[in-house]
């Protein structure tokens, strides 16, 4: 079987290896598990190291189809995509057609290319992961409303599983609820139950953007200490907010209270989580939040905005919490657990034994009826 990807992530070539964002890989190397050839169509970059966050893919027989990596976000961009878009087109036309099964990440700019394409394929079998935000009612980009709308309708695209997460309208053929995964069987590792004592432990995870809102859990230490409150706030990943945050450290004098550990492996990553008494969580936009889920699965009770399926993880409150984007609010509802500790501990078994359901195996073996039947 000849397995095409098409995708907006751009990928690092060391030697013959492609590396790209850890979590991406480490599911996409389930789905090659079952396939004899892989042709990855995505942006490239040359002679960059990795992150410690990206993996390899695992896999004898790769072709890579480079595209260039573009955007719309000035008008210097769109006339540069304006002149590449024929040649990209021509790529993913040519590779659909040699392909046995299509899939597409979706959403992204690549994404709405190949839903585009794809329509000129009714007979391909195809499969769609769409990462993002399907409810119809959230803002977002139009071109992302574009590519829900094409990849949704029965009439314009043809023998398609569209992965989406949560349950959205009337039932729709074309679209399958799904999840995703970050451990397996093995790691169902007893975890010692955590007291909320002394400093109180917390963790963001994610990208350091404004619409992560990684300010809104450091403004939540200071507001914890005015109400008397110690606690610590560990932040994993990088981003454009990186230089604010490490003002506000500066400024607040919380260098003690809140650290910056950027990008690590997925084992120390596990070890925060497991140290970490909360989440603290306050995205626009997600699609299966993983740093929801892998909190859920070591106990670690996630304080989380209302965004996507995450009223669904979190069981509407009844392993976890609803916040709203307000530091004072988080720290509110941080000092209500430390007046009723039993609550926070039955809530963080309950998260864990929820989220302990969705392990790589179960993710793998849906994935492989998806690819072989």
């Amino acid at each position: 079987m000849r397995f095409l990807i098409v995708s907006h992530v751009v990928h690092k070539r060391v030697g013959s290896s492609f590396f790209a964002y850890g979590p991406y890989v480490k599911e996409m190397n389930l789905w090659l598990k079952y396939v004899d050839e892989v042709v990855i169509l995505a942006p490239k970059i040359e002679h960059v190291s990795p992150d410690p966050i990206d993996l390899s893919y695992q896999h004898q027989k790769i072709t890579f189809v480079e595209v260039p990596e573009f955007n719309l976000l000035s008008w210097r961009s769109r006339f540069q995509t304006i002149f590449s878009l024929p040649s990209i087109f021509q790529k993913v036309f040519s590779e659909m057609a040699k392909a046995d099964h299509i899939h597409l990440r979706c959403p992204g700019n690549m994404g709405l290319i190949g839903a585009l394409a794809q329509i000129l394929f009714p007979k391909k079998k195809k499969t769609a992961k769409y990462a993002g935000n399907w409810d119809p009612e959230s803002p977002q980009p139009l071109t992302y409303k574009w590519q829900r709308k094409i990849l949704a309708s029965q009439f314009l695209t043809k023998n398609i599983q569209v992965l989406v997460y949560g349950k959205w309208g009337k039932p729709n053929k074309n679209l399958l609820d799904f999840f995703t995964a970050s451990y397996s069987e093995q790691e169902k590792t007893p975890v010692t139950t955590r007291i909320l004592q002394e400093t109180l432990q917390l963790i963001f995870v994610g990208s350091l953007h404004p619409g992560k809102n990684p300010m809104i859990s450091c403004h939540t230490v200071k507001s914890l200490a005015e109400k008397g409150i110690v606690s610590e706030l560990h932040l994993y990943g990088e981003g454009s907010e990186r230089r604010a945050i490490e003002e506000f450290i500066k400024s607040e004098k919380l260098q003690h209270q809140i650290i910056l550990h950027g990008n690590v492996s997925s084992q120390e990553l596990k070890d925060a989580y497991q140290r970490s008494h909360f989440l603290v969580f306050a995205s626009e936009t997600e699609g299966w939040p993983k740093a929801v889920a892998e909190a859920m699965f070591w106990g670690c009770l996630p304080l989380t905005t209302k965004v996507s399926c995450v009223p669904y993880m979190i069981g509407n409150g009844e392993r976890g919490d609803l916040v709203k984007k307000d530091a004072q609010e988080i720290a509110d509802k941080l000092h209500h657990y430390l007046q009723d500790r039993i609550s926070y501990t039955q809530k963080s078994q309950l998260a864990m034994d929820w989220s302990r359901q969705f392990t790589l195996e179960r993710f793998e073996s849906e994935i492989k009826k998806l690819v072989v039947g």
